[in-house]
């Protein structure tokens, strides 16, 4: 198999590489060539200390390591391909409390206790608040709009909603809402310079945070109520949350469900402003497939990784024991194997396989239901109170070394 051209130094962890695109001609040779690629990195600059990692980039082996994860830890350096060099082991460590962190059998019993706040009925139960909400928020944005019809499509339309679901789901009063925001935004925006938020910013961020949330759930032991946080954490030691594992879980939502979200919103927005045909067809059919075709366009987790626990294999590449191997799902979802014309955004892709949600197995993304419900409902209302947007300006990315994130677009309204 012929070595691939890449430029000297590539890495598709690098956040100063991501903020300005995501790699796919980088990807693309990958695949062709070494779709197991070993990225040779500096000791420490990625908060790890060995050497690199194998980049995994298409979609059968994205998939083989994620179901696999008796062979592929989430534990044993966390699920976070890349720190800031100036972390902690410490700090690493506390991140394996959390339950993208965790390996089965610990894995498998949280989430089946945190499971019980995604049913089919919980979703239903949000749906009309939500759809009230995504109404209100695109009314406001149409109505607060510059005297140009100007305004940033991030922060008036894409951050609220997802957060407001969150909010919805476990009980935050309206009141408490911005600060959970706030929090959320700290936790991962530290790579980005204009910021100016440190590793220790987001440190006290998510402190704050889960003492929030644990405060709520110690009143609900005190005081149960006929929500979600009385179902995960009432009655310890019967299958529950502790209040301590309840507040690991409500800052994971808050990072997992509102960032990700959120940035699928404003790639789907900036999507459907760059192929105007495919929002022409939104607004007069809505598909139902289009809430997928965004997520798998946008892959807001460029990549997560694994650790070998053994030596072992992946697509014929020797792996040993140890080595960190990063799952790439910006590459996996525009594989040429899977999905005809990849490159293309088309809003009836059907059947559509992405990994945007996950490559299956333990960690596959519990509230899926959630976010496609929010993409479905915002879109909506967009297209019925804001048909007429155009775009002003690029999207301006986020720094980050594993998020697809985007924090300013610029949208205009006649």
């Amino acid at each position: 198999m012929p070595c691939p051209h890449l430029p000297e130094g590539f890495d598709a962890t690098d956040p100063d590489l991501l903020s300005t695109r995501i790699p796919f001609p980088e990807f693309a040779q990958l695949r062709q060539t070494a779709p197991v690629w070993w990225c040779s990195q500096p000791a420490g600059i990625t908060g790890f200390q060995d050497e690199g990692y194998w980049a995994v980039t298409r979609h059968a082996d994205v998939k083989y390591v994620s179901t696999h994860p008796e062979l592929f830890s989430s534990n044993l350096n966390t699920a976070v391909i890349r720190f800031n060099e100036s972390i902690a082991q410490e700090q690493i460590d506390v991140q394996k409390l959390i339950m993208l962190n965790m390996d089965p059998p610990e894995h498998t019993r949280v989430r089946q206790i945190v499971q019980r706040g995604f049913t089919p009925r919980a979703i239903r139960n949000l749906e009309t608040a939500l759809r009230d909400r995504a109404r209100a928020i695109a009314e406001e944005a149409r109505r607060s709009a510059g005297p140009d019809g100007s305004f940033d499509f991030v922060t008036q339309v894409a951050v609220e909603l997802p957060l407001q679901a969150i909010a919805e789901l476990i009980g935050v009063p309206q009141e408490d809402r911005s600060r959970i925001f706030d929090w959320s935004n700290k936790m991962i925006a530290y790579d980005d310079p204009e910021y100016a938020i440190t590793e220790e910013v987001g440190a006290e961020a998510a402190m704050e945070l889960i003492g929030y949330a644990m405060t709520m759930a110690a009143a609900r032991k005190e005081c149960p109520a006929a929500d979600i946080v009385s179902q995960l954490v009432a009655a310890e030691g019967q299958g529950n949350l502790s209040s301590d594992e309840f507040g690991l879980f409500v800052l994971l939502l808050a990072v997992a469900g509102n960032e990700t979200t959120r940035n699928a919103i404003s790639h789907g927005m900036h999507a459907f402003l760059t192929h105007p045909d495919q929002w022409e067809l939104f607004k007069r059919e809505r598909p139902a497939t289009t809430a997928e075709e965004i997520v798998r366009w946008a892959t807001p987790v460029v990549s997560f990784q694994r650790t070998a626990t053994q030596d072992t294999e992946i697509g014929g590449q020797k792996i040993r024991a140890g080595d960190r191997v990063g799952i790439f799902y910006s590459s996996a979802n525009n594989d040429p194997e899977v999905f005809t014309d990849p490159e293309r955004f088309d809003i009836t892709r059907d059947p559509n396989p992405h990994l945007g949600f996950g490559g299956g197995g333990p960690h596959f993304c519990l509230g899926k239901s959630l976010a496609i419900k929010e993409i479905d409902l915002i879109f909506n209302a967009i297209a019925d109170v804001l048909p007429d947007l155009t775009l002003v300006g690029e999207p301006r990315r986020l720094r980050a070394a594993w998020l697809n994130g985007v924090k300013e677009l610029r949208v205009r309204t006649a």
